[in-house]
């Protein structure tokens, strides 16, 4: 059994749908552990900072919420993760002794799945799990259409704005630095001219490849911005961990070797980056980051491309 001591306790493959049970009393936490634990990967947290925290780092597909506990209730983690837009659309089952459907009505009001009584019905709470981690992947398999670039299989434009001021208003609330990375693929209209619209998706294939292996975080994100444009959003990265990002990006792309022989930079296929890096406390908003890192990226060109170019406020 996982250590159950620890505010995040992991088991099991990271293939298997992640379950963070969430309650003070250390027999529930053993109970629904082990039930659980065969087919799934489980986190444990004993209080309602502790879920939080676990919610937002460890990305969990269920939560599994007590109602009474010492300090910040049930119902109070609740409205705080269905507030987050990083943990807004992971459901809630609520835990709890409460039998009273003035007490349901409420956790269902503040946006919770489910309720499971206590003392356990251990077969009720396989299928109410199932259920909703069924509902949850369902879910997760639309939005991933919808945020999805069909041309890369990068997120999109949508998908990157929603995530960019999710996590700038995260950073805000911690007092933690932003960076955003904006990256053009060099003189790619030339490329299209010469080898025609077939290679040149296949360029913006590999070149999209390149850079998500290179972006290993699990909070950061690589997105397609629009035509050969890609942006990164790297959160808690300080300016200096930000150009290294790009620096690793650009050679990236450059080891690729992709022939570019119409290119005014060189004969294969290169990138220019732009990187801009705030502490959003500093500023009223995201369009700024965006706005420096897209002058970074401009300046890049102006220098030459094919190179990193960065700008730390």
């Amino acid at each position: 059994m996982s250590d159950l001591s620890s505010p995040v306790a992991a088991a099991v493959s990271p293939d298997k749908p992640r379950v963070l049970i969430v309650d003070d009393e250390r027999f529930n936490l053993n109970t629904l552990h082990g039930l659980l634990k065969e087919d799934h990967k489980i986190m444990v947290a004993t209080g309602g900072d502790q879920a939080l925290k676990a919610a937002v780092t460890g990305r969990p597909d269920l939560i599994l919420l007590d109602i009474n506990m010492p300090g910040m209730d049930g119902y109070e983690v609740c409205r705080r993760l269905k507030e987050d837009n990083l943990t807004t659309g992971i459901p809630i089952i609520f835990i709890t002794g409460l039998a009273d459907a003035e007490d349901e009505t409420k956790g269902l009001e503040l946006g919770a799945a489910d309720y499971i009584t206590k003392p356990f019905n251990l077969s009720v709470v396989r299928a109410r799990v199932r259920t909703q981690l069924r509902l949850k992947q369902q879910s997760d398999l639309l939005q991933s259409y919808a945020f999805r670039d069909g041309l890369t299989g990068l997120a999109n434009r949508r998908a990157f704005d929603e995530r960019a001021t999710a996590e700038w208003n995260r950073c805000l609330r911690a007092v933690l630095p932003l960076s955003a990375i904006m990256i053009d693929v060099d003189h790619f209209k030339l490329y299209n001219d010469s080898y025609g619209h077939a290679r040149g998706d296949e360029c913006l294939r590999e070149v999209a490849q390149a850079l998500a292996l290179r972006v290993q975080r699990a909070g950061d994100l690589v997105a397609r911005y629009g035509g050969e444009e890609f942006v990164v959003l790297l959160p808690d990265a300080d300016h200096a961990s930000a150009l290294a990002v790009g620096e690793s990006l650009r050679h990236a792309v450059e080891s690729l070797g992709m022939e570019h022989r119409a290119s005014k930079v060189c004969d294969h296929v290169t990138i220019s980056v732009g990187v801009a890096t705030v502490h959003p406390s500093e500023l009223g908003g995201l369009a700024p980051l965006l706005e420096r890192a897209d002058s970074m990226l401009y300046a890049c060109k102006a220098a030459g491309r094919n190179c990193v170019t960065g700008l730390d406020r």
